[in-house]
């Protein structure tokens, strides 16, 4: 037997630094991403989570290395920012992004809640926007609160079954996604640093250590966890 963490978008960010979280704890990993995590000891599975026909095609394999699991975390983690706006939304891109960043996370929630024993659990990774807005990203603000809405769902929806739920809301994290959003201009990154209390971006180990508490205490079940340095609001 086992414990077992699946991490959706592992292989690099705050979703490799919570695999390697795991590792460290004696827990086996499983990335589940288009791309591999660069460690030998995490069990990659090449998936695209975009693609709609991935549940055919994957979801016995996935199920297969569950299938001694003692405890499961199910880690949400995997997402797409794309820079648009709610005046030219694109329904196509719209749907692209709510596949990977709301659709594929239910659709493991359904697949991997029957294989979930005592002590097991679902870690939604949200964000910030999560609970605000901010220009320039849509798509994402909307699929972000959703997020949060259904965290809140799985944890009135799974009442009795000692499976524990919460959503993590980082604030900037030092992330190739956010670098890329920002097109790695450091003046901007330096005034995405003076939006917290501290100055700074958010290390992805940070978080993963929050994912890994999380995963082990079911006092937060239900909570959105705000983790952003201390987020200033003008």
């Amino acid at each position: 037997m086992a414990n077992i963490a699946i991490i959706t978008g592992a292989s690099k960010g705050i979703g490799f630094s919570a695999a390697e979280q795991f590792l460290n704890n004696q827990w086996q990993v499983i990335n589940i991403s288009r791309t591999a995590a660069p460690k030998k000891n995490i069990i990659n599975l090449s998936i695209d989570l975009g693609d709609q026909q991935w549940p055919e095609k994957n979801s016995q394999q996935i199920l297969e290395k569950v299938a001694d699991a003692d405890k499961i975390c199910l880690v949400h983690n995997a997402s797409r920012l794309d820079k648009d706006s709610i005046a030219d939304l694109d329904a196509t891109k719209l749907r692209e992004i709510h596949e990977i960043n709301l659709v594929a996370p239910a659709i493991l929630n359904k697949l991997l809640i029957p294989k979930m024993k005592s002590g097991s659990s679902i870690i939604y990774i949200g964000s910030t926007l999560s609970e605000m807005a901010v220009a320039g990203a849509a798509s994402y603000v909307m699929s972000k609160h959703a997020v949060a809405g259904m965290m809140r769902a799985t944890c009135q929806d799974l009442v009795d079954k000692f499976i524990h739920t919460c959503c993590i809301c980082p604030g900037f994290t030092d992330t190739e996604m956010l670098r890329q959003h920002l097109h790695n201009d450091e003046a901007i990154l330096d005034q995405v640093r003076q939006a917290n209390a501290e100055r700074r971006l958010i290390e992805p180990h940070e978080i993963a250590e929050l994912i890994w508490y999380a995963a082990n205490h079911s006092v937060i079940n239900g909570s959105l966890l705000h983790a952003n340095l201390g987020q200033i609001t003008s």
